[in-house]
C-alpha cells in the first residue's frame, strides 16, 4: 500500500505515514489533510486518555486479524468516510489496517448498506471504532439534513446555505458535510467576507453608514447586509450591497424584496427556516436559504460497525 507522510500530531500512532489514497480523498474534498489528522488524533487521544483500550486488550488476542463493516442502520446521506478511515490508521496497529470503500461521500444510503470494510488487527479496529463512528455519524447527519432541505427546494433557483453556527474545531468538516448534502457554504471565517448585522448598524448609526465603513476598511471583500425591513433593503441597495440578508421576513415581504431588488443584489432568507417552510420561501425568488440548524442541530445518522466472519 502506498503511503504519504503528512505533518501533524498523530496520537498513539505518532510518526505513521497515512495511506496515499486517504490523503488524496481528503485533498479532493477540499480539506487540509494535516488539519484533519490533527483533529482525529486529538479525538483518539481523548478516548485513550494516555492509556489503553482495556476491554479490547482483555478480550482480543494480540495477533488476531479480521474484518469489520461500517453499515448504515437508517437511510441518509453519507459524509466523512476518509475522516473515519483516519481513525483506524492512527491507533496502535493502524499501520496494518486497510480500508475498502463501498460508498462515496455524498451518496444516499439505504438501511443495511455497507459503506466501508476495515481489515487488519482486530485490536486496532475495535479501539478506533467509537472515534470513527462519532465523526462519521455526525458528519453524515449534517449531510442528511442538508439533503432534506436541498430536496425541499429542488426546481427553484434557491440554494441551501450554512452559517458560522458550527462546533468549535469542526467547522471545515461540518461545512464539507453540507457540500456533500447538496448545500453551499457561507463564509468560513470573519475575514472571508463582511456581514453587517443589526448590532453593526446600531453601532454605525444606519445601514448606509455601516456599509460605507466596511467598504472603506475592506474594499476587496464582498459585503452582505442584514435587513429587518423593506426600507432597510432599499437603503442597502442604494449603498451598493452585494448580498442582502432578509432577517425573519414574512414570505410576502420576501417576495416584495425580490421585486424591489430586481437582480441588483443576491438575497438570502434567514430566521427559523424549517423543512416545511423552505419550499414557500424558495419560491419567492430568493437566492439562498440560510439554515443554521444544518450544523448546530443535525441529528446523527445511525451507522454501526460489525465484525465480519
Amino acid at each position: 500500500m502506498s503511503e504519504r507522510a503528512v505533518a501533524g500530531p498523530q496520537a498513539a500512532g505518532a510518526g505513521l505515514a497515512i495511506p496515499a489514497d486517504t490523503v488524496a480523498r481528503l485533498d479532493a474534498a477540499g480539506l487540509d489533510p494535516a488539519q484533519v489528522i490533527s483533529l482525529v488524533a486529538a479525538a483518539l487521544a481523548e478516548d485513550l486518555a494516555g492509556g489503553a483500550d482495556v476491554t479490547t486488550a482483555a478480550t482480543v488476542p494480540p495477533g488476531r486479524r479480521g474484518q469489520a463493516g461500517l453499515i448504515a442502520r437508517s437511510a441518509g446521506t453519507v459524509a466523512g468516510l476518509p475522516v473515519a478511515a483516519l481513525a483506524f490508521h492512527l491507533v496502535p496497529g493502524g499501520e496494518h489496517v486497510t480500508i475498502a470503500y463501498q460508498a462515496a461521500d455524498g451518496d444516499r444510503l439505504s438501511p443495511g448498506q455497507q459503506v466501508l470494510t476495515v481489515a487488519g488487527p482486530v485490536r486496532a479496529i475495535l479501539t478506533a471504532e467509537r472515534t470513527a463512528l462519532n465523526l462519521l455519524c455526525h458528519l453524515s447527519g449534517v449531510a442528511t439534513l442538508t439533503r432534506q432541505f436541498a430536496d425541499a427546494v429542488a426546481g427553484t433557483q434557491a440554494r441551501i446555505r450554512d452559517t458560522r453556527k458550527t462546533m468549535p474545531g469542526l467547522r471545515a468538516l461540518q461545512k464539507y458535510a453540507v457540500r456533500c448534502g447538496g448545500g453551499v457554504n457561507h463564509r468560513m471565517s470573519l475575514s472571508d467576507a463582511a456581514l453587517v448585522k443589526d448590532n453593526h448598524v446600531a453601532a454605525a448609526g444606519s445601514v448606509g453608514a455601516a456599509f460605507a465603513a466596511v467598504r472603506r476598511e475592506a474594499p476587496g471583500l464582498p459585503v452582505e447586509v442584514e435587513c429587518d425591513t423593506l426600507e432597510q433593503v432599499a437603503e442597502a441597495l442604494e449603498a451598493g450591497a452585494d448580498l442582502i440578508l432578509l432577517d425573519n421576513f414574512a414570505v410576502p415581504d420576501m417576495a416584495a424584496a425580490v421585486a424591489l431588488t430586481a437582480g441588483r443584489a443576491k438575497l438570502e432568507a434567514s430566521g427559523r427556516i424549517t423543512i416545511d417552510s423552505a419550499r414557500a420561501i424558495a419560491e419567492t425568488g430568493v437566492d439562498y436559504l440560510a439554515v443554521g440548524a444544518l450544523t448546530h442541530s443535525a441529528p446523527v445518522l445511525d451507522i454501526g460497525l460489525d465484525l465480519l466472519e
